[in-house]
This record gives structure tokens, sequence and C-alpha cells, in this order.
């Protein structure tokens, strides 16, 4: 290209910040930016303007997917730090809370002082079911499963679990599993955030 003008007009710029520049684009970008300072102006720009966009345009992460998500980061970092890899009895009607407590007696199975209103650790993985202590501060707003059952045990705390019309009032040690395509909704009713285990069991 002739000059630095058409070299920033041409488009390569944007590329380059987005990451879809060629490895050759990429290096000419690098080269011409040390010497021509409108370059490195130019894509500092770009990059900002990247940045109001994204904020602009952000979409929140529903709280339970969100939380979910840090949970799986925190599980992998725990299992490539080299922690056992375990598997906690599957959630039935018939499960008893002492049958998690080399689970919830962990020194890092705690609610942390500054967790958000949904947090989770996971203590179990396979491709068919998903273990985790969850704590609600408050709830979870209305959502539905296509393809997985949501299997809920109360720890500590109560609440209610609304499926449709229904309202199942759940105290310490009850069981309930949510069925498939139907939408439904945890309410916190007590002082203390509901301490649970949840299964995600595949369908």
């Amino acid at each position: 290209m002739n000059t630095i003008k058409e070299f920033i007009e041409s488009g390569i710029l944007e590329l380059y910040v987005l990451g879809d520049a060629s490895p050759e684009e990429i290096a000419e970008v690098e080269k011409l930016a040390l010497s021509h300072p409108a370059i490195q102006n130019e894509i500092d720009q770009i990059s900002k303007t990247l940045e109001v966009y994204a904020e602009a345009n952000a979409i929140e992460a529903p709280p339970l997917v969100k939380s979910f998500l840090l949970a799986t980061i925190d599980y992998s970092e725990r299992i490539k730090n080299g922690e056992p890899v375990s598997t906690p009895p599957p959630l039935n009607k018939n499960s008893r809370i002492e049958d998690y407590t080399p689970w919830l007696n962990r020194a890092d199975m705690v609610l942390p002082p500054d967790a958000e209103e949904i947090f989770a650790r996971i203590i179990g993985y396979s491709p068919q079911v998903i273990s985790a202590v969850l704590w609600l501060k408050e709830g979870t707003p209305d959502e539905i499963h296509e393809h997985e059952y949501e299997r809920f045990f109360i720890i500590e705390g109560t609440c209610n679990i609304t499926v449709g019309e229904d309202v199942h009032q759940l105290v310490p040690g009850d069981y309930f599993e949510i069925p498939l395509y139907l939408t439904h909704s945890v309410k916190v009713t007590s002082s203390i955030p509901c301490k649970v285990i949840l299964n995600r069991v595949a369908a």
C-alpha cells in the first residue's frame, strides 16, 4: 500500500484487533505500528470502540448458569492441582445427609463471605451426573430443563420449589426431583441460605 492512510483505511487493523488477521498481516501491522504512531493510535481507538460496544451489548448470564460456569472452572483447577476425583452417591428418595458427610465436612465446602446470590462447588463429575453443593440466598428464577433432570436434597435452611402451579415446601432431609419440560423456580424461606446437594442428571 502506498500510504499509511490507505493502510489504516484498508480494514487490516480491524481484523488485527479482532484476532482475524493472517500471520503475515499480523507481522506487517506490528512492524508498522512500531514506526508509525498513527497506526498504533488507530489500533488503540479500534480496541476502545469495540470494548465500549461489547459492554453496551453484553448479556448478563442467568445467575445459575454463571454460578455453574464458575464452579466448573474452580473444579477443573482443583483436579489439576491434585484433588482426587470422587464420586458422591447419586441422589434419590432414600438419600440421607450422612451419605454426604465426606464432602460436606471438607474445609473448602463453605459459603464465602463475598459470595453472590447463588454459589456452587462441584464435588463430582461424569458425563451422566454432575454433583454439587449449592447455596441459595434468595432462590432461582424460572427455568425449564429439556435435557437433564435436576435433583435437590436439602442440607440446611428451607425453600419452596414451584413447579408449574404446584408449590413444594422443603426442609433439611427432603429430596425433590424436577420433571423435564416444566417451568420451575426456587424461593428460599429461611433466614439463612438454603444449602443443598444438587444433581444434574442427563436425560
